[in-house]
């Protein structure tokens, strides 16, 4: 019995040779889903379903069926299969609602390189949001690849708890060297949400080994996104991402964070700056000698919208700290390694924090590895003999995993080696003079710009700044037309995301440029008709 060839289309040809196959003895179960729940593309009934082999039929009908055992062409490194509905069958996305996926076509990603990704069909898309904001160079850059694998041949993986190796020490002699000045010590984990974590847990107990045991809570921007953990839910301010979750969260003491298109303040930037700090000084006075510690997102609130802060924000929050004496965290996940044209947005108004978290293009994008790095006095207050139990009581089995360590020291060396920074300059000029065009559009209602960092905030009257109801899902329309016309992105509800690579050309960012304005036009203006 060979594979059903309806299950090649669209597979390149030279993956086509097939061998016999055979089928497992073990029986899996599988059950329709509700009847309401669509399937409108699929056809009632499929040739070869059921014991003949496994096709889209087989997630509307309830059977118990063998899975085939499938042989490769060989030198083939991959399964060519019904793949799509193996995905729909067993895979469950983050943020994505999968009643709505089982039942349209998506992208399945093989290869890439540079900055594009290439689907199983062989069809390219630019990557217009740096394979969700952490691809620094670019897919497949030779120093790093080799790097990676160099490590291999040294170890895989260690245990951080009771060892060390030798990537994780290089590395963070490497990264003090780039952070603002006063950071130098770190501690390894494995995502944004974890690093923030860390620092929540550092800065409170920080205090209990004070000797100020009152001091339990923090202060958080509204808008703010901090990852998916509990603690940093809990310092979230994102209704539709972290309400369901509440009665599981601790309380936090939340200021109004910066939106100015929101606000519709008319003043300078200066006096909007004054205006907002004025907010969070009003806070930190009445709070202060509870507060363990303000947590916050510098310059852009990602998550949020690409909620741009005012200039000089980030610089009057760390004076209020230093007067309240509260610690300052400083969420750099999204905003560091150069996506605001600096290596980090505290960069701009020479801001050092007492911790800063960093994840995401660490790596280049590579492998999961985040960091959360503190000034010496934060440290200190963790060392004394091994029976006052001082130690900070934390770590995951993948803490400073040598290979991820070793991709992003390399990640590093690149930035120098490659002048990334200074080659950035003139694309964020030619970014920032292109998105004027969009101001043209009708429904684009607010442009909200960092370096690299992007939010086109759509509107379906701009005059009143009337926002698109959810239920007209404009942003992933949106999305959608772009990855029609070959360009990957990915919506924040109503706004409109860019954040490429860094590595991108003029060339490829003109093209990206292009297709967004295209398609937002064509979306837009079919919503209005």
């Amino acid at each position: 019995m060979f594979v059903n060839p309806a299950q090649l289309e669209g597979v390149p040809k030279e993956k086509e040779r097939y061998r016999k196959r055979s089928f497992s003895s073990t029986k899996v179960t599988r059950f329709a889903p509700a009847p309401d729940a669509g399937h409108t593309s699929v056809p009632s009934r499929l040739p070869n379903c059921g014991k003949k082999g496994y096709n889209a039929h087989d997630l509307m009908c309830p059977q118990t069926i063998s899975p085939p055992k499938r042989r490769f062409p060989k030198g083939s490194d991959r399964e060519i299969g019904p793949l799509t509905d193996w995905d729909r069958e067993w895979l469950w996305h983050p943020f994505t609602q999968m009643g709505d996926w089982v039942r349209e076509d998506f992208l399945i990603i093989e290869s890439a390189k540079g900055c594009y990704l290439k689907d199983i069909h062989g069809r390219r898309y630019l990557d217009g949001v740096s394979s969700l904001w952490c691809n620094v160079h670019g897919h497949r850059v030779k120093k790093l690849d080799r790097a990676i694998k160099a490590q291999l041949q040294n170890v895989a993986h260690s245990t951080f708890l009771g060892l060390s190796n030798v990537p994780a020490i290089r590395l963070a002699k490497k990264l003090v060297t780039v952070v603002p000045r006063g950071l130098k010590r770190v501690f390894y984990s494995d995502s944004g949400s974890e690093a923030v974590e860390i620092a929540l847990k550092m800065s409170y107990q920080y205090w209990q080994r004070q000797g100020e045991p009152a001091r339990t809570k923090f202060v958080c921007l509204t808008n703010a996104y901090h990852g998916d953990t509990i603690g940093a839910v809990s310092v979230g301010g994102i209704s539709l991402f972290h309400e369901a979750y509440r009665p599981l969260l601790f309380d936090v003491i939340r200021v109004e964070a910066p939106h100015r298109y929101r606000d519709e303040f008319e003043g300078s930037e200066e006096e909007y700056a004054n205006v907002s700090a004025k907010r969070l000084k009003a806070v930190l006075k009445k709070h202060h000698r509870q507060t363990c510690a303000l947590v916050m997102e510098p310059l852009m609130q990602g998550a949020a919208g690409m909620i741009r802060q005012p200039a000089g924000y980030v610089a009057r929050a760390r004076e209020l700290t230093k007067k309240y004496n509260v610690l300052l965290i400083l969420d750099e996940v999204a905003t560091g390694f150069g996506r605001t044209g600096k290596m980090f947005a505290s960069d701009h108004e020479s801001v050092t924090p007492d911790i800063m978290c960093v994840a995401k293009g660490l790596s280049g994008g590579y492998l999961p590895l985040a960091a959360t790095v503190t000034t010496e006095e934060v440290y200190r207050a963790f060392l004394g003999r091994y029976d006052e139990f001082k130690t900070f009581f934390h770590g995951h089995t993948f803490t400073a995993n040598p290979l991820a360590c070793a991709a992003a020291l390399a990640n590093l060396e690149w930035f120098e080696e490659d002048r990334t920074l200074e080659k950035l300059k003139p694309k964020i000029q030619f970014l920032t003079q292109e998105l004027e065009r969009f101001k043209k559009l009708e429904h684009v209602g607010d442009i909200r710009q960092a370096g690299f960092m992007v939010g086109l905030e759509l509107v379906s009257n701009r005059a009143a700044k009337t926002p698109y109801e959810w239920s007209e899902k404009i942003g992933i329309r949106i999305a959608n037309e772009a990855q029609r016309r070959g360009v990957i992105i990915r919506p924040l509800g109503n706004v409109v995301v860019l954040m490429p690579p860094l590595a991108i050309s003029i060339r490829e960012l003109a093209r990206l440029l292009k297709v967004v304005h295209q398609s937002i036009q064509a979306v837009t203006e079919r919503s209005s008709a």
